[in-house]
């Protein structure tokens, strides 16, 4: 991940010399930099932020010769980056579902996962209702995609190898009914957790995201996540600032994150969107899914 930033950290380090450091040497360096940063999609915005914070540290800057000049530059980048998730909020989901849990033990803990087809959102379900299982909390899930031929039976075979329930109803039902009806399920039984499945929407339609926030009207879930896909590049992150300007989404979930060489996406939803990255899908398996940790993130780009 990051290979591209990774050797564009060597332009900066070479700039750091034992003098102070001119303006002219560090925007000439920047400007590399920034080319890599485009390259590994990260968003224009994150890239003028972690620029403008390296530019403030590094003009100006004298390193003394006791300290190594690269260990010093990786420091101050890696400080940067992690100003571009300063204004995101960590979620511990099962910390969330226990609290709520405690407090109302009459009303389930509702998720509604939202993202276009293609992203590996059906599949992300059964991951995290596989996590909660583990977890030792009961799960439902809702199959709100009524759209996509096949996403029933599709969600519904990974609830019965995780031997859970699946709640559906006919394609080209109400997705916004199949979603009340597991939560109505989940209640009657006192079940921890619904997890709702919805169709994938192309971020352009209107009529489809208004249908999304139907759903969110009616559930009223208490996280709604954006599943997008790590290798998707500029195009997840518009579908993210798209996604949350109709559903205002808690925070997101990343796939692929295994295969991706480049690395931007994280960095760039968590800043455009103020939104934190909670899971990285990592894998097939239902097993593949890991906590999204900041520190190891950007040890994993230096």
């Amino acid at each position: 991940m990051f290979d591209k930033l990774k050797s564009a950290l060597s332009s900066l380090t070479q700039m750091a010399t034992h003098s102070a450091l001119s303006k002219e040497q560090v925007e000439s360096s920047l400007w590399e930099f920034e080319v890599s940063l485009i390259e590994s999609d990260v968003a224009s915005e994150a890239i003028e932020s972690i620029n403008s914070n390296l530019k403030t540290t590094l003009e100006g800057t004298k390193i003394p010769r006791s300290e190594n000049k690269e260990e010093f530059v990786r420091g101050e980048l890696k400080s940067a980056i992690r100003q571009t998730f300063q204004k995101t909020k960590s979620i511990d989901v099962l910390t969330l579902i226990k609290e709520k849990r405690k407090k109302e033990k009459n009303s389930p803990f509702v998720i509604l996962f939202l993202g276009i087809n293609g992203t590996g959102k059906t599949t992300t379900v059964a991951k995290v209702a596989n996590m909660l299982k583990r977890n030792k909390l009961s799960v439902v899930v809702a199959c709100a995609d009524t759209h996509r031929a096949g996403a029933i039976e599709q969600l519904t075979e990974h609830a019965n190898r995780l031997n859970i329930k699946a709640i559906a109803q006919s394609y080209g039902s109400d997705p916004a009914a199949v979603a009340k009806d597991a939560q109505l399920y989940a209640q009657s039984h006192g079940l921890d957790v619904v997890l709702i499945d919805s169709a994938g929407r192309i971020q352009t339609s209107r009529n489809l995201m208004e249908e999304m926030g139907k759903i969110v009207r009616v559930v009223q879930p208490d996280l709604k996540i954006f599943v997008g896909d790590s290798l998707a590049g500029n195009d997840a992150i518009s579908q993210a600032k798209e996604f949350q300007k109709f559903t205002d989404f808690d925070g997101a979930i990343l796939t692929k994150a295994d295969a991706d060489v480049k690395g931007g996406a994280a960095l760039s939803i968590a800043y455009v969107t103020q939104r934190p990255v909670i899971f990285l899908g990592v894998g097939q398996s239902y097993d593949d899914l890991m906590p999204f940790d900041l520190e190891q993130f950007v040890n994993s780009i230096l």
